[in-house]
């Protein structure tokens, strides 16, 4: 899917979410999912019938449950299907990429298992821009710098080369995606109002866990 493509599709009002925590969507991320849970199975094949979209989203620690299940953060990511196989048991192999964030307006009843929400989307319509108009503007010496020691300490074996022929806009995407980081903090990624805070944020990130011993 291409950007123009994403901004012509309709956003919809009302909506699925997968509630999985540790698991980040960012606008232009590609988020590969394994299914198996009858609930998500029936979402997804909800979601291919009516626009291939569904949001993540993550359970919020300090919100109480409510009767579908644990509270939600009020930020989230709409996706749209773009890879999808199913296995002989009867799984679905997909992948879901990042199209817009939302805010939580309110929760609807469920369906066929799964979670449904209203949303809005004003307040990130920056992240449906084209990729034209999208400036490489972080200094990304510091992150770089950064991951060596982030990486030696989470024993994650990097590829050089691919990450310093990726744009600003993909280091970032992949780094924050890709990073064990903590829910709470895919969650600050995830809500970073633009890439220059997110780069801020990806680097605090970076640094505290480099020096935080392992479980």
């Amino acid at each position: 899917m291409t950007d123009d493509e994403a901004v012509a599709i309709e956003l919809p009002e009302i909506f699925p979410v997968f509630p999985l925590n540790g698991a980040l969507l960012l606008p232009r991320g590609r988020l590969p999912l394994n299914i198996f849970e009858p609930r998500y199975l029936a979402m997804v094949d909800d979601a291919l019938g009516a626009g291939r979209m569904f949001g993540m989203i993550q359970s919020d620690p300090k919100k109480p449950a409510v009767g579908n299940g644990p509270g939600l953060y009020r930020i989230g990511c709409l996706g749209r299907l773009s890879a999808f196989s199913e296995t002989d048991d009867g799984r679905y192999l997909i992948t879901l990429t990042g199209m817009i964030r939302f805010t939580v307006i309110d929760e609807l009843p469920l369906k066929n298992g799964y979670r449904r929400i209203r949303a809005e989307f004003g307040s990130f319509a920056d992240d449906l821009l084209p990729s034209a108009d999208r400036q490489d503007l972080i200094d990304r010496a510091p992150i770089i710098a950064a991951l060596q020691p982030y990486f030696a300490a989470v024993d994650i074996d990097a590829n050089w080369e691919a990450i310093h022929a990726m744009s600003d806009d993909d280091l970032l995407i992949t780094l924050a995606m890709a990073c064990p980081f903590s829910p709470p903090e895919k969650q600050a990624l995830l809500e970073a109002e633009d890439i220059n805070a997110r780069a801020e944020v990806l680097l605090a990130l970076l640094e505290i866990n480099a020096h935080q011993p392992r479980m």
